[in-house]
C-alpha cells in the first residue's frame, strides 16, 4: 500500500499500519481514564487542598481529553483494519482521523501543563495520593507526546513528496512516462533518492574518513539503493507482510516436492575424491576461515574460556612483529589458539582494514601439507561498503571464454590481497619454507567470495591450487568465470543461508514476488503480520490464504494486477508478471552473477521444526548454481550464514559422536548423517 498522504507530504507507514499502534494507546489510554475516574469517584468530585478549582478543572478536562481520545483511537483502529494491503478504499477516512487525532494533542498539552502547574504551586497541601496521581498523569503526558515525536521522525520520508495522481488513472502498460513532464520527474525524483541515500550512508559512517574512495563508495550504493526502490510504492510494513507470506507460501511448496536424492559424487570432480573426503577438507579449512575474524569469533565461541585465554597474552603481544593493526594482540592469540598452529607457522598475518582491503593470513598447515590462505569475512562498516559495491567489474582472465566479469568490491578487494601475495613475494617466501606444499585459500562471507576470486587470478601461476569457499555472497561470477573456477572451487552453503542467494537479480525477483503476493492476498495487514509471528514463533500448518501460488488463481495471475499496478510508480525492467518470467526484458534487467566452483549444500535432515533438545542431523549433497537462484524467507536464513554454525554442522557431518542439545549451543558436533 503506498505511504498515507497526510500535511501535505507522503509518509513512512500506510493507512493499514496504524492498527498495532494505535490499540497499544488505545489500552494505555483506557487505563488512565480508568484510573482517573477512579481518582474523581473516591473524592467525589470535591477535593479539600489548596488549588481546589484547578485540581477540579484539571481532572474533569483530563477525563474529556481522554475520552475524546479513546473514541478517536477506536475509530483510527477500527477503520485501520478494514480492507487489504491494495485496497485502500474502506480507509479513505484515515487522513481526516489522523487529523483529528493530532488536534487532540493541543489540549493534552494544555491540559498537561495545567497540571505541572497545579503540582509545583498548590500540591502540597493535598493528600500524597492525590498528588501522586496527579504527577503520574503529567509524566504521562508528557512521555507520550515525546514517544509521538519520535514516531513522527521515524516515519518520515524524505523522499515524501506525494506522488502524481494523474499517472494513476490509465493502466500501467498505457501511462504516458516516456513524456517529457514524466521523463523528468522520474529524473528527478531518482537524483533526489540517490541524495538521499547517500546521505544516510554519510551519517550512518560518520566514524569513517571521508576520502576519494568512500564518497565513490557512497556515491555507487546509493545509485544502487536508489534504483532498486525507486519503481515501487512500498513501505516497510508491506515487506513484512509479503515476507510473512512467502515464508509460508515456500514452506507448502517444501512440504509438498518430493524427497531430493543424495548424489555421493560431484560430477565435476576428480576421480577418487568423493563427498565424505570434501567433507573432511571442508571442515578442515572451515576452522582457519573462522579463525580469520579474530578475537569477536573466539569470545563468541568460548564465552567463559575465551577472555581469560586472550588476557594471558596481552603481555606477548610485543613478540608478534609479523601482525598489522592488531595493537594488543588478541586477534592474533585468538587465531593461534583457534588453529592449534604455532607462531612459527604464519608467514604472514595483517588485520589492516579499509573499504576494498580486509585482513587475511598466510600460514603453513602441516596437517594438510598446504600454505594456507585465510580471508576474514564482513566485520566492520567497511567491509559492508566493500559489500554493497555491488555493480559489476570486468576481470579479464587468460584461458577463459565468454563474457568475465565480477562483483566490484570482492574483485577490488582479491586484488589487494593478490598484490600484497604476489608483489610483497609473500607466497616466494612460504614456498621458500615448504616447496612441497600445495596453495589452499578460504574464507567466509565476503572472505570467500575474495578468496574464491583470488583462487581465479592465481590459478595459472599456481595450477594445483584449491580454494574452499564457505558462505560465499550469491552475486560473484559471470557465468563464464564460475564455470572455469569449479574445477579448483569448492563452496559449502549451510540450509537457508541468505547471503548465498543475495544478487540484485534475486533481489529484484523477490520484490516483484512481494508485489505478487500481496496483491493477491485478501487478508488485511494486521492479520498478516499477527499469522505469520505465530506462524515463526509456534510453527503449525501454512496459511492456506489466497497467493500468488495457488492453482486455484493460476488464470488470473497471468494477468496484471489492478492491485499489483497501484504498488508500482513506473514501469520497470525488473518487474514481469509470474507468467513472464522467463521473458528477454526480465532477464536482461541486471547482468547474471553465480556462486564460485562446485557447491556443496548442508542441510539439516528431517522436520524443520524440533524439539530444542532433539538430535540435530544433517545431510551434505552437491548441487549447481542455478538451485540459488531465488531467496529462501526462514528464521534461520540468518543464524545459517554465522561461521560457528557452518563449522558445527561441517564438525558433526565428518564425526560419529552423538550430542542431544540446542543448534546454538557452541563447541559442539551433533549425529549426523551424509
Amino acid at each position: 500500500m503506498p505511504g498515507i498522504v497526510v500535511f501535505g507530504r507522503r509518509w513512512g507507514i500506510a493507512s493499514d499500519d496504524l492498527v498495532f499502534p494505535g490499540a497499544f494507546e488505545l489500552f494505555i489510554r483506557v487505563l488512565w481514564w480508568i484510573g482517573t475516574m477512579i481518582l474523581f469517584t473516591y473524592h467525589k468530585g470535591h477535593f479539600d487542598c489548596n488549588g481546589r478549582g484547578v485540581l477540579h478543572s484539571y481532572v474533569v478536562g483530563l477525563l474529556v481529553v481522554l475520552a475524546l481520545i479513546i473514541l478517536s483511537l477506536c475509530a483510527i483502529v477500527y477503520v485501520s483494519a478494514q480492507g487489504t494491503i491494495t485496497n485502500s478504499g474502506p480507509r479513505r477516512s484515515i487522513p481526516a482521523l489522523v487529523y483529528l487525532r493530532a488536534l487532540l494533542y493541543i489540549p493534552e498539552l494544555v491540559w498537561a501543563c495545567l497540571g505541572a502547574v497545579w503540582v509545583s504551586d498548590d500540591g502540597r497541601g493535598c493528600d500524597p495520593a492525590t498528588v501522586g496521581a496527579v504527577i503520574a498523569a503529567v509524566v504521562a503526558s508528557w512521555i507520550i507526546l515525546l514517544f509521538t515525536v519520535l514516531g513522527v521522525v521515524f516515519v518520515f520520508d524524505p523522499l515524501g513528496n506525494p506522488r502524481p495522481q494523474a499517472a494513476t488513472m490509465e493502466p500501467l502498460g498505457v501511462r504516458d512516462m516516456e513524456s517529457n513532464e514524466g521523463t523528468q520527474f522520474l529524473s528527478t525524483a531518482r537524483s533526489l533518492a540517490v541524495k538521499v541515500w547517500e546521505s544516510r550512508l554519510r551519517l550512518l559512517c560518520c566514524c569513517l574518513p571521508q576520502d576519494e574512495s568512500h564518497r565513490a563508495a557512497f556515491s555507487s550504493i546509493a545509485q544502487l539503493f536508489g534504483g532498486f526502490f525507486s519503481d515501487t510504492d512500498l513501505v516497510p510494513s508491506d515487506i513484512a507482510a509479503g515476507l510473512a507470506l512467502l515464508h509460508q507460501e515456500q514452506d507448502k511448496m517444501e512440504q509438498s516436492r518430493d524427497p531430493d536424492i543424495v548424489v555421493d559424487h560431484s560430477p565435476s570432480s576428480p576421480i577418487g575424491e568423493d563427498l565424505e573426503t570434501e567433507l573432511q577438507k571442508a571442515a578442515h579449512c572451515m576452522q582457519f576461515a573462522a579463525a580469520a575474524y579474530g578475537w569477536p569469533m573466539y569470545i563468541y565461541s568460548n564465552l567463559l574460556t575465551g577472555p581469560c585465554k586472550l588476557s594471558g597474552d596481552w603481555s606477548r603481544a610485543a613478540e608478534y612483529d609479523i601482525v598489522g593493526g592488531d595493537h594488543l594482540g588478541c586477534h592474533f592469540s585468538s587465531i593461534l589458539h583457534s588453529t592449534g598452529l604455532q607462531y612459527r607457522d604464519f608467514i604472514y598475518v595483517s588485520f589492516h582494514n579499509q573499504i576494498y582491503e580486509i585482513p587475511f593470513f598466510v600460514a603453513l598447515d602441516h596437517k594438510r601439507e598446504a600454505v594456507l590462505v585465510a580471508v576474514r569475512g564482513t566485520l566492520s562498516l567497511k567491509d559492508v561498503l566493500t559489500d554493497l559495491s555491488a555493480e559489476c567489474e570486468n576481470l579479464p582472465i587468460e584461458g577463459v571464454s565468454g563474457a568475465c566479469y565480477a562483483h566490484k568490491g570482492i574483485c577490488q578487494a582479491a586484488s589487494y590481497i593478490y598484490k600484497k601475495l604476489v608483489n610483497d613475494g609473500i607466497l616466494n617466501q612460504a614456498f621458500s619454507i615448504a616447496p612441497e606444499y600445495k596453495l589452499v585459500i578460504t574464507g567466509h562471507s565476503l572472505g570467500a567470495g575474495t578468496a574464491s576470486l583470488l583462487a581465479i587470478l592465481l590459478r595459472n601461476s599456481f595450477p594445483t591450487l584449491q580454494c574452499y569457499s564457505f558462505s560465499p555472497p550469491g552475486g560473484l561470477l559471470s557465468k563464464a568465470l564460475a564455470d572455469y573456477s569449479k574445477d579448483f572451487v569448492v563452496s559449502v552453503v549451510l540450509g537457508k543461508d541468505l547471503v548465498p542467494r543475495l544478487s540484485i537479480p534475486n533481489m529484484e525477483d523477490l520484490k516483484r514476488r512481494i508485489l505478487k503476493i500481496v496483491s493477491n492476498c485478501s487478508k488485511p495487514k494486521y492479520r498478516i503480520l499477527l499469522q505469520g509471528c505465530w506462524y515463526e514463533l509456534f510453527g503449525g500448518d501454512p496459511d492456506d490464504g489466497p497467493t500468488e501460488m495457488d492453482d486455484r488463481r493460476e488464470e488470473e495471475l497471468s494477468q496484471p494486477l489492478l492491485g499489483e499496478e497501484s504498488l508500482m510508480i513506473r514501469h520497470s525492467s525488473s518487474y514481469q508478471s509470474l507468467a513472464s518470467d522467463d521473458s528477454p526484458a526480465h532477464k536482461a534487467a541486471h547482468l547474471p552473477l553465480f556462486l564460485p566452483g562446485r557447491i556443496l549444500h548442508v542441510t539439516e535432515d528431517g522436520p524443520s521444526r524440533r524439539s530444542c533438545f532433539s538430535k540435530v542431523r544433517y545431510r551434505a549433497d552437491w548441487s549447481n548454481e542455478m538451485a540459488f537462484r531465488s531467496i529462501l524467507i526462514s528464521p534461520r536464513m540468518l543464524a545459517d550464514h554465522m561461521p560457528d554454525a557452518v563449522l558445527r554442522a561441517l564438525n558433526s557431518l565428518t564425526s560419529e559422536r552423538p550430542f542431544s542439545l540446542c543448534p546454538s549451543s557452541l563447541n559442539n558436533s551433533q549425529h549426523n548423517t551424509i
